[in-house]
């Protein structure tokens, strides 16, 4: 089913038939090669996209626009742009990273969840609130934590995200990103990000092959980005699974 990974492994799991009403409001799904505009910023927008598989990311452009700033990841049953919906133009365009195959929702059909289905709609609000939860930490990582505590922040976080949709059997997954890309996600330079990339591997945490991500060692790598899932609000068994304490 096109919604079997929306809110997957949360307490705002969907039940089975809000799950048929969310497919059923999908009207075509799109597919989208790597590093490929999706959604634009600054234009009218009447529906929005749900990942189903591949990653995609938002970027902030600067006012030359000649520089980007990645300032989120997306994995498979992300509603990419729900906030979309009520804001009707957004401040960032969205890119594909990978591959992508997407979902199309316009908003009339959204209109009609709201007014019908009030549960769902609460949902799918759920779904924006974990977005603003994952952009406090990306503040709080960059704000707060060291080199090495940021890159291993962000790593945990990934692989947590994509154990529960099946891209990472937890200690190794596919990352398509580049060290600059890294660097912008963690506040470093390129540089930087190598000098920390290695010294994660000297610590015998991780291990970086092209795009593959071998985490030899999750709880060590857990301290040290001082990384806790109760942001991302998994259902408990999958928090203590993937950082070995429970969320709050």
């Amino acid at each position: 089913m096109l919604t079997r990974l929306v809110l997957n492994q949360r307490p705002a799991d969907l039940t089975p038939a809000e799950r048929e009403v969310l497919r059923a409001a999908i009207t075509e799904v799109r597919e989208y090669d790597a590093q490929e505009l999706v959604t634009p910023a600054h234009r009218p927008l009447d529906s929005s996209v749900l990942l189903l598989e591949g990653m995609m990311a938002r970027f902030v452009e600067d006012r030359r626009g000649d520089r980007q700033q990645m300032v989120a990841v997306h994995v498979p049953g992300d509603f990419v742009d729900l906030h979309g919906y009520p804001l009707k133009v957004l401040d960032h365009e969205i890119r594909t990273l990978t591959p992508v195959t997407a979902a199309v929702v316009p908003h009339r059909k959204l209109n009609v969840i709201q007014q019908q289905h009030p549960d769902l709609a609460l949902k799918l609000w759920y779904l924006t609130m974990l977005d603003a939860a994952m952009h406090r930490q990306w503040i709080f990582r960059i704000g707060r934590l060291r080199a090495p505590a940021r890159l291993a922040h962000f790593l945990c976080e990934t692989n947590a995200r994509l154990s529960i949709v099946g891209l990472s059997d937890g200690c190794q997954f596919d990352l398509p990103l580049t060290q600059a890309d890294l660097g912008a996600i963690c506040g470093l330079s390129a540089i930087y990000v190598n000098r920390v990339m290695r010294q994660l591997r000297e610590q015998h945490l991780v291990s970086f092959h092209g795009y593959r991500v071998q985490i030899h060692d999750l709880a060590g790598l857990v301290r040290l980005g001082e990384f806790r899932a109760d942001y991302l609000y998994f259902n408990e068994d999958v928090g203590r699974r993937v950082t070995g304490v429970p969320p709050l």
